[in-house]
């Protein structure tokens, strides 16, 4: 597929998925024209680097968990950095759910109040 068609495929920028490429994150084929070319499994592979990056981690980072993610093999450095951002993610999942109990505090607050008809009191 073309890298237009990755693009709307995944929902990332045609500029996005060239950067991927310029990080070594993302591999195209190139057609005799010179136009990228990507596979299928490009889609999943640009799906886990957007997913990667929003857990925060970085593309120098995620350039070295990618082949590891392939072949399942890591060195004791990359091992311990996964181990690392796999305790940043538990980290932001901890957070993540302390700010949705809050949330529900303040829907069933506003549910209570809106059926008594009266406003929501000021925080």
């Amino acid at each position: 597929m073309k890298i237009g068609e990755l693009a709307e495929r995944t929902g990332v920028s045609v500029r996005a998925l060239r950067y991927y490429e310029e990080q070594g994150l993302l591999h195209a084929e190139r057609s005799e024209s010179g136009q990228r070319r990507y596979t299928d499994p490009a889609v999943s592979r640009v799906r886990l680097i957007q997913q990667l990056y929003g857990a925060g981690i970085s593309s120098a980072s995620i350039a070295e968990m990618l082949p590891c993610m392939a072949t399942g093999i890591a060195s004791p450095q990359v091992l311990a950095k996964l181990h690392g951002h796999r305790a940043s993610v538990l980290r932001q999942i901890e957070e993540l759910q302390d700010t949705l109990g809050q949330l529900d505090t303040v829907i069933a607050g506003a549910t209570s109040s809106h059926g008594r008809g009266t406003p929501c009191p000021p925080y």
